[in-house]
């Protein structure tokens, strides 16, 4: 079994030039696995609201779903870094608000770290949260929460002023106090310049091979998308075998060959069933007629 993985470990890979591996995870057995497979970074992501709930924008994910989510992910990896994906609009209201939906992510989701998609304009919320003791990841670049703005989901970085905000932004964040940066569908000028300025690990997703730490969605990763975003390259192909399993499972109901032990009764009780039957037949039939 591995020592758990927390901040400071994924500080001293940084240190060391040693990447972590993390991935967007949604349940507890799906979690237990990826433990075991030596991930290091666990993230229940709003992007629930797409693989597990059928939505079309990840905005859509529910406060409560959200939270149970997290705690069932780390029930299946207690010795893997969790972090906490905050819904939209849950942390933009006021710092009061913040402060309290953290609170919950931390406690009743137990989460390791509380992720915000964030720029300049919200270190003032960072600083919050990090003084109250809730660790934050500072998530810049393309932010999917914002993608209604833009019509979809958008790289950025891909000017020079884009560039230059993107930096900015996880500069501004770091300094309040964001234990962790993820920087999103970025080039890799955009990554090589958040790398000169960060002093904390950086995870990247479409953003390069410079990171820190790489995440990718689980369900991306597994072939379980049909159409996967242009950074997500499957490793496997476990959509095409739960059709085949769905399949097989068709034709063996329909043949009644649908295996496994049956249960049976105990000894001497399939007897008794008989004579029972036996006597009530009986007595029906010498029952006078009425």
């Amino acid at each position: 079994m591995r020592d758990p993985v927390t901040l400071k470990t994924l500080k001293a890979m940084k240190h060391r030039g040693d990447p972590f591996a993390c991935l967007a995870c949604y349940d507890a057995t799906t979690a237990r696995w990826l433990e075991r497979g030596g991930v290091h970074v666990l993230l229940a992501g709003d992007s629930a609201a797409q693989v597990m709930l059928g939505f079309e924008r990840t905005i859509d994910m529910p406060m409560e779903y959200a939270i149970l989510m997290t705690a069932a992910v780390k029930r299946g990896a207690p010795r893997t870094l969790v972090m906490a994906d905050m819904p939209f609009m849950s942390y933009h209201r006021s710092v009061d608000e913040a402060m309290g939906n953290a609170g919950r992510f931390m406690t009743e989701g137990m989460a390791d770290v509380i992720k915000l998609e964030a720029d300049e304009t919200q270190a003032g919320i960072v600083d919050r949260l990090t003084r109250a003791g809730v660790p934050i990841c500072a998530h810049v670049g393309c932010k999917p929460q914002t993608s209604s703005v833009t019509g979809g989901p958008v790289a950025a970085g891909r000017t020079s002023d884009s560039l230059e905000q993107v930096v900015r932004d996880a500069q501004a964040l770091q300094d309040a106090g964001a234990v962790l940066l993820l920087i999103e569908a970025v080039p890799d000028e955009v990554t090589a310049r958040v790398m000169e300025i960060a002093s904390v690990p950086v995870i990247g997703i479409g953003a390069g091979t410079a990171c820190d730490g790489q995440i990718l969605v689980v369900n991306d990763l597994l072939g379980l998308t049909d159409h996967p975003p242009r950074f997500a390259e499957p490793v496997s192909s476990i959509g095409p075998e739960i059709m085949r399993a769905g399949k097989e499972w068709v034709s063996r109901v329909r043949d009644g060959s649908i295996g496994g032990q049956r249960y049976s009764m105990r000894a001497g009780e399939s007897e008794k069933l008989g004579s029972t039957s036996k006597e009530s037949a009986t007595k029906d039939a010498t029952k006078p007629n009425t």
